[in-house]
């Protein structure tokens, strides 16, 4: 008899598995600032200072009208999104495309190649026939899925110039999910630093980005979640003594995937071969000066697993906690950025 057991996570804009990352520490009430609510299917916290008076609402506001404004261009969730409308042209001849969605889709194209393409935004067609876009397991035959992978590559998407793109395969379909909650970071602290902000911790879902430091003068300090499912323990908590802008990004395996009579189906798709990775690799940190680009490296490198991730980091130069799953041991592993980082600690 066959069982199938779904552990869910919200759908959402950004990598369908996401790792938790929360603030530890305590802060008086009257000197800091935070806003929190709903967006790209899960919650969003907002915590700054400033010397300066700051209207609240006013910024609130603004937080609001620029999640409804990233929804409408990037959501894979909604058919009148811009991206969903260039997925649903079966056009081979060039598309007008905001010069935002063009960037996105080319600093992911870096990531990509640099992956030796087992992260690709095209994946989409392969989240369609395993079912994981309605959360409806559908193991599909070798045969199936090697006529869905003539849809996917990014080397069937030219970049023609900043608003244009073409399909060279009317049927490719793009998903900017693994890297569009990292821009949305990137986004709102945007929003705070325009008002002169410079001490903030902005969160999505799980995805961050620090800047300055807590009114005390105390360094932010981020918990990272032990990886298992069913369970929140905290793991290791991150210090961050530097001023500048830090983003931490974190994929994994353990929070959204299929049980089939004992065999696990995680949602990390390898666009090389089609198939959800196997690897031991649970779990992937990165630490990166540009939230767009940390989002999508930690895809790619939990896609690559701790091997071969490590050796692409390294190669590029990223900051990157690997966890891998031993039985019941969790051995981390660390690229050669990270442990050169400095004015971060990991303990």
């Amino acid at each position: 008899m066959k069982t199938t057991t779904l552990n869910k996570y919200p759908l959402n804009l950004t990598s369908i598995i996401l790792l938790t990352l929360i603030t530890s520490g305590c802060v008086k009430p009257e000197d800091i600032q935070k806003l929190s609510g709903s967006a790209q299917g899960t919650s969003y916290h907002i915590s700054f200072s400033s010397k300066k008076d700051i209207d609240l609402k006013t910024i609130a506001k603004s937080v609001e009208a620029e999640f409804s404004r990233i929804d409408k261009q990037l959501s894979n969730y909604r058919p009148d999104s811009a991206i969903e409308q260039f997925n649903a042209s079966l056009s081979d001849q060039p598309q007008t495309v905001d010069a935002e969605i063009v960037s996105l889709i080319e600093q992911a194209r870096s990531v990509s190649i640099a992956s030796h393409g087992c992260y690709d935004l095209t994946i989409k067609p392969l989240f369609e026939l395993w079912g994981f876009t309605k959360d409806e397991l559908t193991p599909p035959d070798e045969k199936t899925i090697k006529t869905i992978l003539h849809n996917v590559g990014l080397a069937q998407l030219e970049h023609l110039d900043a608003n244009h793109l073409r399909k060279h395969n009317p049927d490719l379909k793009v998903d900017l999910s693994s890297i569009g909650q990292g821009y949305s970071v990137s986004r709102i602290t945007g929003l705070l630093e325009q008002q002169g902000i410079k001490d903030y911790m902005v969160e999505i879902g799980g995805e961050l980005q620090t800047r300055g430091q807590k009114p005390d003068g105390q360094p932010w300090r981020i918990a990272l979640e032990k990886p298992l499912s069913g369970e929140r323990t905290l793991h290791k908590i991150i210090t961050i003594n530097r001023t500048t802008p830090l983003a931490i990004m974190t994929s994994g395996t353990y929070r959204h995937y299929f049980d089939v009579d004992g065999k696990r189906y995680s949602h990390i798709l390898d666009a090389r071969t089609g198939k959800p990775v196997t690897h031991t690799t649970v779990s992937v940190s990165v630490l990166h000066d540009d939230p767009t680009l940390a989002d999508a490296w930690s895809t790619a490198l939990l896609c690559l697993g701790k091997n071969a991730g490590i050796e692409a980091a390294n190669k590029a130069g990223v900051a990157a906690l690997f966890i891998e799953q031993q039985d019941e041991a969790f051995n981390e592993y660390a690229s050669d950025s990270l442990a050169k980082l400095e004015q971060v600690s990991i303990k």
